[in-house]
């Protein structure tokens, strides 16, 4: 069972990397950080989150770095980083992940473990990661749509209504 949550995870940690950098492909670096409206976040704002949360989850959580995540910055950037440099950010996050992922053994899984003022198992913390960067990655891909009116083409001409 671990290496099939091993690969279902890394599955979809670059597959929302992906539909995150076709957004950031898509926008300007102003459309980056604009926001909807006051009580909402720029893209900008919900990579460097992202980065965030899973170095914080993964990296600290499962992967027993430092912590080392200042979350209100996260959220109060309104600039400072270019598409290139929030796109760097988070595939070196996903890299590092998938590395910790990688190395993962079966009582790593199981173990109990402190991540921000919670306590959660490896398999908590590994769902709560990959739930996390899903739901953000459709807020992002809402956005830029919102923003560029444009069919990101997101799934590249597979055949979804197909059984075969």
């Amino acid at each position: 069972m671990l290496p099939l949550l091993k690969s279902t995870s890394i599955h979809f940690l670059n597959w929302n990397l992906e539909r995150i950098g076709r957004c950031l492909d898509e926008l300007t670096e102003e459309q980056v950080w604009l926001r909807p409206n006051g009580s909402s976040n720029s893209v900008g704002n919900q990579v460097l989150h992202l980065c965030g949360n899973i170095s914080q989850w993964m990296l600290t959580g499962l992967g027993d770095a430092p912590d080392h995540r200042e979350r209100d910055m996260e959220f109060a950037a309104a600039g400072g980083f270019s598409k290139e440099q929030l796109s760097a950010r988070l595939t070196g996050a996903i890299a590092e992940s998938i590395t910790v992922i990688t190395g993962l053994k079966e009582e790593d899984i199981t173990r109990i473990r402190p991540v921000q003022a919670y306590q959660h198992d490896g398999l908590f913390i590994l769902i709560h990661v990959v739930e996390h960067l899903s739901y953000h990655t459709g807020q992002i891909i809402f956005w830029t749509k919102a923003l560029k009116d444009v069919d990101l083409d997101l799934y590249g001409g597979d055949a979804l209504d197909s059984t075969t």
